[in-house]
């Protein structure tokens, strides 16, 4: 049987609840959201005692279903003021599953200043002390805590931005090599997790048997069309597992929607000496491992290893996101500069879009020249640090943006926008408006049908048809989210008729139940209603669901321009 566990980081105990009948059928980002809603304030302070912050499971995580590894967390963000959930993969969420831990609660704040950690066991629970960590980047405490607790254990932990509560703070999750490649990313969650006085959750499953399986036949057949749809599907088989997320360098490039000089172009000259190919490339050269998970049973493998000019490891999970933020955002040129400041942000533990972006803004408000990638280095060495510079460029985009007299701000609710201008993926620019969580890709990726033609075509230039893509892709990402699988599944998902029966197979196989394939619609309506609900409460209307007015702007190559308004993405997630 599922519990929640407790973890009242004021008095350092703990308590074991049974799920509430409303919660029982939910996991991932469906739980964690209603738990948000449910449970915390719409109004208070994001870093106060009030906040609380939920890991979730999703519902198949710790089955044998592929790419079902996936980790949410959800909590008030300290960057937007609203609600947020974030997704990792690792080793987290499937040992979790296999405890029956249902949600781990982090709630109430110390009033002193110590440390702790918390270590979850099949039998126990324990705080630890944790200040021989603080001060310490993801990278030394994940090496560390492997080697106290043992390899292969499940660790997430928290960086120098995390200590120092800044607003672009994530939480690092180990990955399968015990790198802190993986992260819950964006919002600020590492920062409410500093805001506890949490250092580190170790997460060990030994002891634990196998998940139970209601109909273990069923859900074999259903795996077996699963693993099947995703390794011949040309996105999730080839580009991903060939190229990572860096793929799309020159794809969006060459349909001219990659934001340069911060989003005054949508061609990069110097795109291929950033691309995935250039990547490959340098791993192929230096020894470098091109393909490999994120966590256990992920069959696309869009995940890598990147060395540096002397061979020597120099950072994992390199993502077109971050590639982008770094590299054309700012007019970056140099791999090898962008893969270190790629290292440093996952040390410190800083979202690696909302930190490239806000380098963007230091070079738009004149603190060091356009395309300066050692100068860019510095700015990000400074968060570490903890200076004065380090702390602004540390809140992100909006904050940087704000302190040093910048108008020209990409974000939504601010939260920076990642790497597809909006005016030429106008699918993804809607989402970024429109979705509960800020400026965010992954909520509804409009990319699908916009660029690449998965899932059918959408104009991204001309508005028809695009409000209809990104509401019904929020929909699917938030149904995705509470299963626990990997968002890039859904290329497949689109792209085959039994897609969303093969999930809905797989949970029913698992759960003894009768899902439906709208029951996973009404799922996924609920959870973008829940989180609506909190923003609402936290004071939010229509007028935060709408893009920046430097989009105004004719954008070249195409000349396009944003012309929903604001009345008209409004029409996005009513249900």
């Amino acid at each position: 049987m599922s519990k929640i566990l407790r973890i009242n980081t004021k008095n350092k105990t703990y308590t074991f609840e049974d799920v509430p009948e409303e919660l029982a059928g939910l996991g991932g980002r469906a739980l964690t959201s209603k738990m948000v809603l449910n449970e915390v304030p719409a109004t208070c302070h994001p870093l106060g005692q009030a906040n609380k912050i939920i890991f979730a499971p999703g519902l198949l995580s710790g089955s044998p279903a592929a790419n079902s590894g996936r980790l949410s967390a959800g909590t008030k963000s300290p960057l937007t003021g609203g609600i947020k959930e974030s997704n990792a993969g690792g080793l987290v969420s499937q040992k979790l599953a296999k405890l029956e831990i249902k949600a781990v609660v982090l709630e109430d704040k110390p009033e002193g200043d110590d440390y702790s950690m918390v270590v979850i066991k099949k039998d126990s629970v324990e705080f630890l002390p944790a200040d021989e960590y603080v001060g310490n980047g993801n990278y030394d405490t994940m090496e560390k805590l492997w080697d106290r607790f043992g390899k292969k254990t499940g660790v997430m932990c928290i960086g120098q931005a995390g200590e120092q509560r800044l607003k672009a703070a994530s939480i690092h999750v180990a990955d399968p090599q015990g790198t802190p490649g993986r992260a819950l990313g964006r919002g600020g969650l590492g920062a409410v997790m500093g805001s506890k006085k949490i250092k580190a959750i170790i997460v060990d499953d030994k002891g634990t048997s196998r998940l139970a399986i209601a109909d273990p036949d069923a859900f074999k057949v259903a795996n077996k069309r699963w693993v099947e749809m995703l390794r011949t599907h040309p996105v999730c088989g080839e580009g991903l597992p060939a190229l990572g997320t860096a793929v799309l360098v020159n794809v969006i490039n060459e349909a001219g929607a990659l934001p340069t000089k911060n989003f005054r172009t949508g061609r990069f000259d110097h795109a291929q000496e950033i691309s995935g190919e250039k990547m490959v490339e340098n791993m192929e050269a230096r020894g470098g491992v091109v393909a490999e998970g994120c966590h256990p049973g992920c069959v696309m493998k869009c995940s890598q290893v990147y060395h540096d000019k002397d061979g020597k490891y120099l950072t994992s999970g390199f993502e077109y996101e971050t590639l982008w933020a770094f590299g054309a955002h700012c007019q970056i040129k140099e791999l090898d500069d962008i893969a270190m400041m790629d290292r440093l942000c996952d040390d410190f533990g800083v979202d690696t879009i909302d930190t490239g972006v806000a380098i963007g803004m230091a070079m738009e408000g004149g603190l060091i020249p356009w395309g300066d990638s050692k100068a860019a280095i510095e700015l990000v060495k400074e968060i570490g640090k903890g200076t004065p510079m380090g702390k602004i460029l540390g809140s992100g985009t909006a904050f940087t943006a704000d302190a040093l007299g910048v108008d020209r701000i990409p974000a939504v609710k601010r939260q920076a926008f990642p790497a597809y201008d909006p005016r030429s993926v106008k699918g993804v620019g809607i989402t970024y408006a429109t979705s509960p969580m800020g400026a965010d890709h992954t909520a509804g990726y409009g990319v699908t049908a916009n660029i690449l033609a998965v899932g059918g075509t959408v104009d991204p230039l001309k508005k028809e048809g695009n409000l209809e893509l990104s509401r019904n892709l929020q929909v699917a990402t938030a149904a995705i989210d509470a299963a626990g699988l990997c968002l890039f599944v859904a290329f497949a998902v689109l792209d085959n008729e039994d897609g969303v029966q093969t999930i809905v197979d797989l949970l029913n196989a698992q759960y003894g139940i009768s899902l439906t394939p709208d029951d996973v619609v009404s799922l996924g309506q609920s959870i973008l209603n829940d989180e609506k609900e909190f923003n609402r409460r936290a004071g939010f209307t229509k007028k935060d669901d709408q893009l920046p007015e430097m989009f105004n702007e004719t954008f070249p190559p195409h000349d396009t321009t944003w012309d929903f308004s604001t009345d008209e993405l409004q029409e996005t997630l009513k249900f």
